[in-house]
């Protein structure tokens, strides 16, 4: 009797929950007409072409202007070059960023949770800009992770994340949190941060720590760094044996590793162990350029992150122990790239976003070109080369079954690199984030 009216109320439920299944979602349609695509960035652009999205995916690419189907959206940009959307390797979308002396004003009075709902407005101006995936290398673990989980959900707009917890570093080095604060408040920092190592075993250590927090990409301090509060230079800070250790356990992992380094030493010991790219590269020289190009590593070179921290050093909104270092980085940096560049070693756009002002991103583009690559060049290394980079091979170009991530100008960029300052259309996995009228 009970088995019969078990198997009663579970017929009822499941014919219930039948009932209760909405119908399939109908098939999210655009017709995108372009007057320019920017189909394979490092080619020459495609004249008039329609662009179909089904399903936030990139369904075909046709010549010419072609009509919707019924029940299809129709999207004018037959006045506007269009591209794959931007990708940045190098932010920071946690709490304030680009204005220091704010954050150093409301420190005491601001905890993470208003550092999240800055995240998040972070993430929104970030897409805006046109650049809908970023990489980002250094905020709260748990924070940023729910962030990119909210965006991947739909629920917050937002550029794709890849993020990377915190950046692991030696006690006393670029990322030790404790860095220049009194004592009481340095022990209580200290007694947190879990991405401090000492040793190559502690360093393997931080590693795991920081995939269990949700990092996708590791990123350690393979040098000192000219925003952290201590006078200790620019100089290598980890042992090779340290390095190793980081990057043979992340590989391990299945995580790409990103290192922090301004100085030789360090870039040269990364390099050496390994590393999947190396973060502002400001002092090279010939041997390790060589090395860059034998390890097939990439050059992320944050080119307008010296030029904003010095502004604000010069201006009083940095700590007196920073000064030194960012003149002595923004002197370096343009002249080791101009050889980088000139040499062919591979480079994925990235700015430090966090250092300088979110949403200006694409200002990086001139300052990529003066230093020697061109327009296409510098395109192509925040498309193909940072999807590369990434490891992702459904963004970079515009081709069948990729993901719709799509930006649109005004003028051709190939032309006038800072045409990319002003998007003005933006498409992300197939939904419209930012339209503005094209004239």
């Amino acid at each position: 009797m009970i088995k019969a009216l078990l198997l009663g109320l579970a017929t009822t439920v499941a014919t219930s929950a039948l009932a209760q299944t909405p119908p399939p979602a109908p098939s999210r349609t655009s017709y995108i007409q372009a007057g320019a695509v920017l189909d394979r960035p490092g080619q020459p652009p495609r004249g008039n072409t329609t662009i179909v999205v089904r399903d936030g995916k990139v369904a075909e690419l046709r010549d010419g202007f072609v009509a919707a189907e019924p029940g299809a959206t129709l999207i004018d940009l037959r006045n506007a070059f269009v591209l794959p959307g931007m990708v940045d390797m190098h932010v920071h979308l946690w709490g304030i960023g680009g204005d220091p002396m704010r954050a150093r004003l409301e420190a005491l009075n601001r905890d993470r949770f208003d550092d999240e709902m800055t995240a998040v407005a972070n993430a929104r101006t970030t897409l805006a800009a046109g650049f809908t995936s970023v990489r980002d290398l250094g905020g709260d673990p748990r924070g940023i992770r729910a962030l990119r989980d909210a965006i991947d959900a739909g629920t917050v707009e937002g550029p794709t994340i890849t993020n990377a917890g915190e950046m692991i570093s030696v006690t006393g080095g670029h990322g030790d949190g404790g860095n220049g604060l009194a004592e009481e408040f340095a022990d209580m920092v200290h007694a947190k941060e879990v991405n401090l190592c000492d040793g190559p075993d502690d360093c393997r250590r931080a590693v795991r720590a920081q995939v269990a927090l949700g990092a996708r990409v590791i990123k350690f301090a393979a040098t000192g760094g000219v925003l952290s509060n201590v006078s200790g230079g620019l100089g290598r800070a980890m042992t090779p044996e340290e390095m190793r250790a980081i990057i043979d356990t992340a590989h391990t992992l299945g995580r790409k590793v990103a290192a922090h380094s301004h100085a030789i030493g360090g870039t040269r010991a990364a390099l050496e162990a390994g590393v999947d790219s190396i973060e502002h590269g400001t002092f090279l020289d010939d041997e390790t350029i060589r090395l860059f190009k034998v390890k097939g590593a990439y050059l992320v070179p944050t080119e307008i992150a010296p030029v904003a921290a010095l502004a604000q050093a010069r201006g009083g909104a940095l700590p007196p122990a920073t000064i030194v270092k960012a003149e002595s980085a923004a002197a370096a940096m343009a002249a080791s790239h101009r050889r980088a560049y000139a040499a062919g070693v591979k480079v994925a756009f990235g700015t430090d976003t966090g250092v300088s002002k979110h949403g200006d991103n694409a200002t990086e583009f001139a300052l990529l070109v003066r230093n020697g690559l061109t327009p296409a060049q510098a395109i192509a290394a925040a498309t193909v080369g940072a999807a590369d980079l990434l490891g992702r091979d459904d963004i970079g170009t515009l081709a069948p079954g990729k993901t719709a991530d799509i930006i649109a100008v005004t003028g051709s960029p190939l032309q006038d690199v800072t045409r990319l300052e002003h998007v003005d259309f933006v498409m992300h996995r197939g939904t419209v984030a930012t339209q503005k009228p094209i004239s």
